[in-house]
């Protein structure tokens, strides 16, 4: 063999390895449809209710509004004069879409250095940690999928000033994930795979 055939053996063979399956599940709209294909999902989700206290059907009714469940999804890029990139609109990264600054807090207070934002189990270790300070600080309960979702989007402060307020957008958004969440709930009720 070719050093040259042997070196993109080689190089395929690493290629193929390397990142995982980030895409998203087939159907968002059923709970089970996605812990079918997904059966891992359902033990971290299950791992982040038993630690954090956050039901399941809030987790994915979160994770599917910030990422549609593709585990490397990342914000937008910034275009200059319509045509040059600019670099992305956030640093938001993975399925729970943590900023880097928010993840690094996490990371240091539960001593997870070597979390993953596109690891499902990370991912939503993160949501219950994060979703138990905004109780903690803004008194919300863990259950109230709609209001978790906000404070989620702007940030303790940002829930504590009812930023909010002024944008009907993410006021509608938030009525969505409200909804979905009662829907997956329902979905997961009568799942053998959420068990």
């Amino acid at each position: 063999m070719s050093r040259v055939l042997r070196a993109l053996v080689i190089v395929l063979a690493v290629a193929s390895c390397g990142g995982g399956n980030h895409s998203a599940p087939r159907n968002l709209d059923d709970a089970c449809a996605i812990l079918k294909q997904r059966p891992k999902y359902i033990k971290a989700f299950r791992a982040t209710e038993r630690r954090w206290g956050v039901p399941v059907h809030v987790q994915m009714a979160t994770i599917y509004q910030e990422s549609k469940f593709i585990g490397n999804a990342r914000t937008p890029l910034r275009y200059k004069l319509g045509v040059i990139p600019m670099g992305r609109q956030s640093s938001a990264y993975g399925y729970s879409q943590a900023l880097d600054a928010t993840w690094d807090e996490y990371r240091k207070e539960t001593g997870k250095r070597r979390a993953k934002r596109d690891q499902i189990t990370d991912a939503t270790d993160f949501m219950g940690w994060y979703m138990n300070k905004t109780r903690d600080r803004n008194g919300l309960s863990l259950h109230d999928a709609r209001n978790q979702y906000l404070a989620y989007h702007e940030g303790h402060t940002g829930f504590a000033r009812a930023s909010y307020n002024d944008k009907a957008w993410l006021l509608r958004v938030a009525d969505e994930v409200g909804t979905r969440a009662i829907t997956y709930q329902v979905q997961l009720a009568s799942c053998r795979h959420a068990r």
